[in-house]
């Protein structure tokens, strides 16, 4: 098993355990924006990704951690997605599930553990992610460790009846 310490919390890889937690992260509506989500996913199909969630990430091109603290309880996920080895990079995706968690140091913890990951044991050479433009928070915490913005797609997202510009973040190392 996969795990990544830090002060404060730790990122492990998924276990079966995790079904109750990722149906309730999956299917809350006020985070499908993040995620990009527009429907509800069944135990029965979180259930058999879990099942295939031990395979590597030169597979499936995708790895989905689970934020933990040192109770054991699962705060929120942090994903790399669209993994490209050739190209030596990946998209970085978080998310910390209760808003009351947020904004006190678990992403920002989280998200150096995955980078100092990708560096040690991936050797990326850039990592990536899309920000909506009204989501301070994650940018900040997004330019903390590095990330620049290097461009703004207009009108990209379609959310409660409206268009939302995104910007597209890169960290080159």
């Amino acid at each position: 098993m996969l795990t990544l310490q830090g002060k404060e919390i730790y990122l492990r890889a998924l276990e079966p355990e995790d079904l109750d937690f990722i149906h309730s992260v999956e299917n809350d509506e006020a985070v499908w924006e993040i995620s990009h989500t527009q429907t509800p996913y069944s135990r029965f199909l979180i259930k058999q990704y879990l099942e295939n969630a031990h395979k590597d990430i030169y597979e499936v091109k995708q790895l989905r951690l689970v934020i933990s603290n040192y109770s054991n309880i699962a705060l929120g996920m942090i994903d790399l997605f669209d993994f490209d080895p050739k190209n030596s990079r990946a998209g970085v995706g978080i998310l910390i599930k209760e808003t009351e968690e947020r904004q006190k140091g678990i992403g920002n913890e989280a998200l150096g553990l995955l980078i100092n990951y990708c560096k040690k044991h991936l050797n990326l050479h850039q990592l990536y992610c899309n920000i909506t433009e009204d989501n301070q928070a994650s940018l900040k915490l997004f330019e903390k460790h590095g990330f620049q913005i290097i461009g703004l797609k207009k009108d990209w997202n379609y959310v409660n009846g409206s268009y939302k510009n995104e910007y597209l973040l890169q960290r080159i190392n």
